[in-house]
C-alpha cells in the first residue's frame, strides 16, 4: 500500500515514504545531533551517519578535493600547459556547445589571460559538423597553434586526433572512453577504461579545474607563482556540474557549494549579465544554475551560434556580457518555440509505438538537432523510461538519449556504434548522442530496446512519489528552509527533501495565469501554510484543487523561500495531492 494509502494519486502516482529502517535511523539522527526531524529524514534518507552529519552539512572543498595526480596524464597535461603560459605560445581551445564545454573553455581561457596569452576558442557548430573534434577543424588548428586542449570531447576522436598532430593536443573529458585512447599528449579523463572509476562523477570543468590545479603546484616549482585564483573560477564549476546533471556527491556537493557563494558575489561579468537578465534577483541557487542560466548558455549551442555561451562565460568586459547574454536570451525563447512543435510530435509518435517498452523513441524529419536532447529528457520523464529522439536531414540522423536510474545508455549506444548499428555514438550513463542513417533505424532501435530491457527497463512501472515524510503546516519555517538547504545541493544523485501535508483543508485557491494555482492551506487547528502549484492545469491536478468540495487533501511538495518586493516566505511548491480517505 501506498505512503498514507496513497497508491494512485491526482496525478496517478503511488507515493513511497521512507522505509523502516530509515525511519529508524531518522529517529537515531535527531536524539543525537538534535536537529529537527525533517532534516534528520533527509539526511538518514541520504545515508548521512552520524559522526558525519556536521561535516555532510558544512562539506569543505580542502578535505573532499581528490589529488589531481590520481587521475592518469594529468601531470603530463599540467607541465605542458604551463609551458604554453610561461613562452607565449599559440593555444587554441577546443570545446563542447553545451554548458558544461563552455565553462570548460572559459577556465581555460581566463587562465591563460592571466599570463597574457590569448586563447583561440573554437566551438564546432551541432549542425554542421556535430559533436567533438573533426579532421578539419583539428588539421587546420593545427597549423596555426603550437597547443590544442579539447575539453568535454576528444576521447573518441580517434580520426580527428590524428588530423591535429602539428599541434601538441590534450583532451580534457570526462566521457566514457572506448579500448583505445586518440593518439595525443595526455588524455585527462576519469572515465576512461583504465581508470579506477572513483571520480567518475566529475564533469568535464571539474576536470578541467583539478588539472589547474595540479598546474599551479607545476608553476609554484618551477618558482613563477601561483597563477590566478582558482577559487574564484568554482561558479563555473558548480554551473556545470548542475547543468551536465552530475551525481551531487563527494567533492561534487563541495563545487557547488562553494560555486555559489561566489556566485553570489557577482564578479563574472556574464553570468551577472544573464542573473539580471533572467531578474535571478536573489542570490542564485541550484535550480536557477539548472533551469534559468544553464538553458539560456546552452541556447547558443542548441539553435544558433554554438560559442555564444562559451564566450558570455569568459567575458572580461560587462558590456561584452551584456550583449552576448541578450543574444542568448531571445535564443532562449526561439528555442522554446522550437522545442515545443518537436516534443508535441515525438510524444504523439512514442505513444502510438507504446510507452510500456523498454526504450521510447521517435524520429522525424526536419526536426532540429538542437532540441532532440531536451524533447528526449521530456519523453524519459513522462515515461519513467529510456528515452532517444533522433531527426532526419535526408537520409542522415541526430539524435540524442536521455536515461533514467540504474539504466546505462551510454555504454549501450557505444556497443551500438562498435556493432555497426551506428555511424558514431557515444555519452554517459544518463545522456548519449548517436548518428545514423534511416536503414540503420529500425534495427538500432529494435537492438537498444533489446540492451535496455536486459538491464531492466521494460520491469519499469509508473513513477513512484518519493516523500521524506510527514511535515504540519505549523513546521514550515524559514528557517528549516535555511536548515534543509544545508543538506544540499540537490538534483541528480541527492534528491532533493519532499514532504507531505496530510489531510490539510484548501482555505483559498486562485488561478495564476493561464496554468498556476495558488493556495493556502490550514491544519483545522489554526497553523496555515502557502502553497504554489506550477502548471496545475496542463493535468487533471489543478482542476480537482481548484474543485475540492471542502474535502480534505493531502499535499505533497518541496518547501521553499518565495521572496516578493523584499518580503520573505515560505511556500509549499506542490506537485501533487491526494484527497484523504479516498
Amino acid at each position: 500500500m501506498g505512503y498514507l494509502g496513497v497508491d494512485t494519486s491526482l496525478s496517478g502516482r503511488r507515493w513511497v515514504g521512507p522505509d523502516p529502517a530509515v525511519e529508524r535511523h531518522a529517529a537515531a539522527l535527531a536524539q543525537t545531533t538534535q536537529h529537527p526531524p525533517a532534516l534528520c529524514n533527509v539526511l538518514a534518507h541520504l545515508g548521512v551517519q552520524d559522526v558525519d552529519v556536521d561535516g555532510y552539512l558544512s562539506p569543505q572543498l580542502r578535505d573532499l578535493l581528490p589529488d589531481p595526480r590520481s587521475l592518469k596524464d594529468t601531470e603530463t597535461a599540467a607541465e605542458r600547459i604551463v609551458a604554453a603560459a610561461l613562452g607565449k605560445q599559440r593555444v587554441a581551445v577546443f570545446a563542447d556547445y553545451d554548458v558544461d564545454g563552455g565553462t570548460s573553455a572559459a577556465q581555460l581561457i581566463n587562465w591563460y589571460r592571466h599570463f597574457g596569452v590569448q586563447c583561440t576558442l573554437y566551438v564546432p557548430d551541432r549542425i554542421d559538423e556535430g559533436y567533438g573534434p573533426n579532421p578539419t577543424a583539428m588539421s587546420e588548428l593545427a597549423a596555426k597553434h603550437d597547443l590544442i586542449i579539447c575539453v568535454d570531447c576528444g576521447t573518441l576522436s580517434h580520426e580527428a586526433i590524428a588530423a591535429g598532430q602539428a599541434a601538441d593536443i590534450i583532451i580534457l573529458d570526462h566521457h566514457l572512453g572506448g579500448e583505445t585512447l586518440p593518439n595525443c599528449l595526455a588524455v585527462v579523463n576519469p572515465n576512461r577504461q583504465d581508470e579506477t572509476g572513483d571520480l567518475a562523477h566529475l564533469c568535464a570543468a571539474a576536470v578541467v579545474f583539478l588539472t589547474l590545479v595540479e598546474a599551479r603546484r607545476v608553476l609554484r616549482a618551477k618558482g613563477a607563482g601561483d597563477g590566478p585564483d582558482l577559487m574564484s573560477y568554482l561558479d563555473l564549476v558548480g554551473l556545470a556540474t548542475i547543468a551536465d546533471v552530475a551525481p551531487l556527491i563527494g567533492v561534487n556537493r563541495a563545487f557547488v557549494r562553494q560555486g555559489l557563494r561566489v556566485m553570489a558575489r557577482r564578479e563574472r561579468p556574464g553570468i551577472v549579465a544573464l542573473c539580471d537578465l533572467a531578474r535571478v534577483d536573489t542570490a542564485p541557487t541550484a535550480y536557477h544554475l539548472g533551469f534559468v542560466l544553464g538553458p539560456r548558455i546552452n541556447a547558443g549551442g542548441r539553435i544558433g551560434q554554438a560559442d555564444l555561451g562559451a564566450r558570455l562565460l569568459a567575458s572580461a568586459t560587462p558590456s561584452e556580457a551584456q550583449a552576448l547574454a541578450q543574444r542568448l536570451d531571445t535564443l532562449n525563447s526561439e528555442r522554446r518555440e522550437v522545442e515545443n512543435h518537436v516534443r508535441d510530435a515525438a510524444l504523439a509518435q512514442a505513444e502510438a509505438r507504446g510507452l510500456d517498452a523498454p526504450l521510447v523513441w521517435a524520429a522525424g524529419d526536419g526536426w532540429h538537432p538542437g532540441v532532440v536532447g531536451i524533447v528526449a529528457s521530456r519523453l524519459k520523464e513522462a515515461t519513467n523510461r529510456p528515452a532517444i529522439v533522433i531527426g532526419f536531414d535526408g537520409d542522415e540522423g541526430k539524435g540524442s538519449g536521455r536515461s533514467v536510474t540504474g539504466i546505462d545508455l551510454g555504454a549501450q549506444i557505444q556497443k551500438l556504434a562498435s556493432e555497426g548499428h551506428l555511424s558514431k555514438g557515444g555519452g554517459h550513463k544518463m545522456a548519449a548522442g548517436l548518428s545514423l542513417t534511416r536503414a540503420q533505424l529500425e534495427p538500432a532501435m529494435a537492438r537498444l530496446s533489446e540492451l535496455m530491457a536486459r538491464q531492466g527497463a521494460g520491469d519499469l512501472g509508473p513513477k513512484d512519489l518519493r516523500l521524506d515524510g510527514i511535515l504540519m503546516p505549523a513546521a514550515a519555517q524559514i528557517e528549516l528552509v535555511e536548515l534543509l538547504e544545508q543538506a544540499g545541493p540537490f538534483g541528480a544523485g541527492a534528491a532533493g527533501p519532499r514532504f507531505v501535508m496530510p489531510e490539510v483543508k484548501i482555505q483559498f485557491a486562485k488561478r495564476v495565469g493561464s496554468s498556476h494555482l495558488k493556495l493556502r492551506i490550514g491544519d483545522g487547528v489554526g497553523a496555515s501554510a502557502d502553497g504554489i502549484c506550477f502548471g496545475a492545469f496542463d493535468t487533471e491536478l489543478g482542476y480537482a484543487l481548484e474543485n475540492h468540495g471542502g474535502r480534505l487533501v493531502h499535499v505533497a511538495g518541496r518547501l521553499d523561500i518565495n521572496t516578493w518586493q523584499g518580503r520573505q516566505s515560505v511556500q509549499l511548491r506542490i506537485e501533487d495531492a491526494a484527497f484523504a480517505g479516498e
